[in-house]
This record gives C-alpha cells, structure tokens and sequence, in this order.
C-alpha cells in the first residue's frame, strides 16, 4: 500500500518562504521546512530534489506574486510604489530576487519575462518601444538599489527617506521620458 500523501508542493514553498522572511536564507533548510510541513526530511526530497529547487522554487513563486502586484500599475509612479511596497511587505523575498547572492539558483526565463513585463509596458509608454528595454534597466536598477539600502538600514545621514523616495522616482521618470515629437 502507498504511503498517503502528507504535504502537497505548494505547502513546501509557502513554509520555504515563510522561513524566509523569519529566518533569513540560511534558514531555510529542508529538516526546518519538514518540519513547518509535519513530514520528516527524507519525505521532503520525494517533493523537492535538493535545498537548491526548493530556493528555486520560493524564488519562482516570489517573482509570480511580483508580477501579480504589478500587472494593473497604471502608470510609472504606481509601479515603482508597488515595488517597494512589496519589498517592504516580503523583504527576504525582494532581495532574494531583485539583489541575489553568488550562488543564488536562477529562476525560469518564463518567470523574469513575467515579472518584467509591467516595467517594460511603463518604461516603453515613457522612452518609447525603441528605448523601453533601457528605461526599464533604469527605472528598476534605482528602485530596486533605493529599496535594498532602505531595508538594510543604509539611509543613516537623517532626513526624510519618504522625501528622498519621491525626489528620486520624480528625477528617475523625468529622466527616461521622451518628449512626444511633433
């Protein structure tokens, strides 16, 4: 007779990036997401193959939620406040896609395009098709450098980072707008 089913995948990569965010990277291991499941490890690896899928997995699910957040921003202002809301919101998520560490497992191409489509629909509306690629490099680079130091506690000289937050997104739209030729 099989041995029943315990756990489903979903209920692995939710625990894996609940650990995340309380525990930190390193805290995510397959004897802690076993247990946060209530199955021994070994029965995790019938799942999950190693601790490398599982992180691929988590970081596969974050940049689908991403995209989800992003989708309906109408507009470059609201894109770049979703951003940070959301890295505000999953902060060990946000930097384990948007800032990742050497030897990080790299998610699907299916999953950047996703994740990057909202960026590269704003950008485009603001530089034009020719330049959206660019734009969205830019608009993404400053967001997601902006939010990283701001998680990490790196605005240490006082100040309003509030302030600083919309200065910067106001200079970084005005700079890769294109002006409508006549």
């Amino acid at each position: 007779m099989p041995t029943p089913e315990r756990t489903s995948l979903d209920a692995i990569v939710l625990a894996a990036t609940d650990l995340l965010e309380q525990e930190g990277l390193a805290g995510v291991t397959m004897q802690a997401v076993a247990q946060r499941v209530g199955v021994r490890a070994p029965s995790l690896y019938k799942r999950v193959r190693s601790r490398e899928k599982l992180i691929q997995l988590v970081a596969e699910a974050t940049m689908t939620a991403f995209a989800e957040r992003l989708d309906a921003a109408a507009g470059a202002e609201e894109l770049a406040n979703g951003v940070r809301a959301f890295g505000h919101e999953r902060p060990a998520a946000f930097q384990l896609v948007m800032t990742p560490g050497t030897g990080t497992p790299a998610v699907g191409d299916e999953y950047r395009a996703a994740a990057s489509a909202a960026v590269l629909r704003v950008a485009g509306e603001l530089a034009g098709e020719e330049h959206a690629l660019e734009a969205a490099r830019t608009l993404t680079a400053w967001a997601a450098g902006f939010i990283s130091m701001e998680l990490n506690g790196g605005f240490n000289l006082g100040g309003d980072v509030e302030r600083a937050w919309e200065f910067g997104l106001a200079r970084m739209i005005a700079a890769i707008t294109v002006a409508p030729t006549t």
